[in-house]
């Protein structure tokens, strides 16, 4: 992995975004894609607790959508994360994951993070431990929704990642 560009820019996404998250979503061909409608929605409702990244005309290369568990108002769930194909490699990923940490560190006092990743999802799974390790954060897994309680089909398991506490700012 290389560094991501220096001409790229993690901001909070618009609703103007949504259809260029959505075609991230969907060209991913790992992530469950929602409807066009939620993506909208969530650059709405949730850009607080989400990032985009944008490329050096300022269209969107990658995303990440994330939102604080009601329950639990020091954690961050990651939702989804995608990285057009031919900005993969570059730490874009990895960025948009310590931007939007800092990002709510600082403004909301975050403490801990957790997202769901299937097994064999290399990429994810590398994605979170090299964040932990990092921030210097343990991380715990355990398995969330076993796969029967997917009721359209055969779906693998959610396995929750559970990040924190963090106590580290990123080594760069």
């Amino acid at each position: 992995m290389t560094a991501a560009p220096a001409d790229l820019l993690i901001d909070r996404p618009a609703t103007a975004d949504g259809a260029a998250l959505w075609r991230l979503a969907k060209d991913s061909k790992t992530l469950d894609l929602n409807s066009s409608y939620s993506y909208l929605l969530w650059c709405r409702d949730f850009a607080g607790t989400s990032a985009v990244a944008r490329g050096a005309d300022g269209t969107p290369v990658g995303f990440l959508t994330g939102y604080i568990r009601p329950d639990r108002p020091r954690t961050l769930l990651v939702w989804q994360v995608a990285v057009d194909f031919a900005h993969r490699g570059y730490g874009i990923a990895a960025a948009l994951l310590d931007g939007l940490t800092a990002r709510l560190v600082a403004e909301r006092g975050i403490t801990d993070i957790e997202t769901t990743i299937t097994p064999g999802n290399t990429a994810s799974e590398r994605l979170f431990t090299s964040f932990a390790e990092r921030h210097g954060a343990p991380l715990a897994r355990e398995v969330l929704f076993p796969a029967e309680l997917f009721p359209d089909g055969p779906h693998d398991p959610e396995v929750l990642f559970r990040i924190g506490p963090l106590t580290e700012t990123p080594a760069h």
